[in-house]
């Protein structure tokens, strides 16, 4: 695989790292990058190539596991956090959360490679998606009633992980919805933002192996250092940009990147259709 490819793949991990755990899509900009100027489609051919975008989300996944490796291990029972209340956030928590999306997105898996993958829907996810989360700032609980992982509710979870569902079209955003719901449902921003951390690891796991073993024959052994590039560049840059936007998230709220988000959008419409 020659240089400039592998550049492209450094391209793409940095902007999967940049914006995985940002509610602004980090499929939906790897789609705009990839479509409007790197067209990696051309050397890998279209099957591996959404399965790069998807397998590469591993390395900002890799990252969670490290900034959450106490709670991740404490979830089963390898770990004791030390806490003034008791933890009852488990792992059926999160396998609760996770089903919803996890059985859509099994059903659906199809469809999202071969309809939903370009900009056009790219723009439509972050048109909505930049509106959920306005909503959700705008009308959800002044006063959060839940201020702890360890105070959601299997109920809530289940709720949460429902809401998640809406980040299987590319431009949604898988925290953009989670974030909101759980905002909507009485979260706090930093509480919703670390179970839609915990909630991506198992769900990402589980697409990008799916999604391996779907496409493994059209990847070819070439593909393997565009692969381990693009994964190593979304760690770094994913442990970087988690750590930031956890200590921002409750500070600026969901606004602020909602009318990123539809700035974009509106540059994005402008380069497409005019």
């Amino acid at each position: 695989m020659e240089i400039i490819e592998i550049l492209k793949a450094l391209v793409l991990g940095i902007v999967e790292g940049l914006t995985e755990f940002a509610p602004i899509s980090s499929t939906g900009h790897m789609i705009i990058f990839d479509d409007l100027w790197l067209n990696t489609e051309g050397f890998l051919g279209g099957p591996s190539a959404n399965t790069f975008k998807i397998v590469i989300q591993l390395g900002s996944i890799l990252a969670v596991v490290f900034v959450f490796w106490k709670r991740m291990l404490s979830l089963v029972g390898l770990y004791q956090l030390e806490q003034d209340t008791p933890t009852t956030f488990n792992i059926l928590h999160v396998l609760i959360g996770i089903i919803p999306a996890g059985v859509f997105g099994l059903m659906f898996e199809d469809f999202i490679d071969e309809h939903l993958f370009s900009i056009e829907t790219v723009l439509i996810g972050l048109v909505i998606g930049a509106f959920f989360m306005i909503i959700a700032d705008k009308f959800g609980p002044k006063k959060p009633s839940i201020n702890s992982l360890d105070e959601i509710s299997y109920l809530k979870a289940l709720t949460v992980g429902t809401v998640q569902c809406f980040s299987l079209w590319p431009g949604f955003s898988r925290s953009g919805s989670t974030i909101s719901g759980g905002v909507l449902l009485g979260l706090d921003h930093r509480t919703a933002a670390d179970f839609t951390f915990i909630m991506a690891v198992p769900i990402m796991l589980g697409a990008s192996i799916v999604s391996l073993v779907k496409n493994w024959e059209a990847i070819s052994f070439d593909h393997l250092s565009f692969y381990a590039a693009g994964f190593a560049t979304a760690f770094v840059f994913a442990l970087i940009s988690m750590k930031f936007f956890l200590k921002l998230i409750s500070r600026i709220k969901l606004v602020p990147f909602a009318i990123y988000r539809l700035v974009l959008a509106s540059v994005l419409a402008f380069i497409v259709f005019l």
